[in-house]
């Protein structure tokens, strides 16, 4: 029963991963439940060093998604209030997007709200057409690899849940 159990909370957490897509925190919830494995199975005892480190990966998942947006948009020319509108964006597009394309909208929201609310805050400050979109591109491929860096990070976390739950 163990192996099946191991196997079953496993792809479990595997399933968890695909929250990506709808822009949730994926890693954080993976991190609750390999958490209440810990707590809940006899003799699952994976040690403070073990939690710190999925911890870790999920905190630094966050920052590299946040600063790899930030930091391409300021590569292409965004002022702060650029940055701030592709913030704001990516936000609201992921949750305006979650209902369309069975929750993939989330996913294709974040991104072009990203593009959209650094576009639209840059020419609200005076930036010329040219300057807005090369801005508003920085800050769309910043939040395509930060969220990319994010989702290979919460495979780490899983791999190292799988090594650590496997009986």
């Amino acid at each position: 029963m163990s192996y099946v159990g191991a196997t079953l909370f496993l792809a479990l957490l595997l399933a968890v991963l695909g929250l990506h897509v709808l822009s949730l925190p994926a890693n954080w919830i993976l991190f609750g439940l390999v958490a209440l494995w810990g707590w809940l199975v006899p003799g699952a005892h994976f040690g403070w060093q073990f939690y710190a480190i999925l911890a870790g990966l999920a905190v630094v998942g966050e920052v590299i998604e946040f600063a790899a947006q930030y930091f391409g948009a300021k590569k292409y020319g965004a002022t702060g209030k650029g940055n701030l509108g592709g913030m704001i964006g990516a936000i609201l597009g992921a949750i305006l997007g979650a209902p369309f394309f069975f929750g993939l909208g989330a996913l294709l929201g974040a991104v072009a709200g990203a593009f959209f609310g650094c576009y639209f805050f840059e020419r609200q400050h005076g930036r010329d057409k040219a300057e807005a979109t090369r801005a508003a591109w920085g800050t769309l491929y910043g939040k395509v690899l930060g969220m990319a860096v994010k989702i290979g990070l919460g495979g780490a976390m899983w791999i190292s849940a799988v090594r650590k739950i496997w009986p």
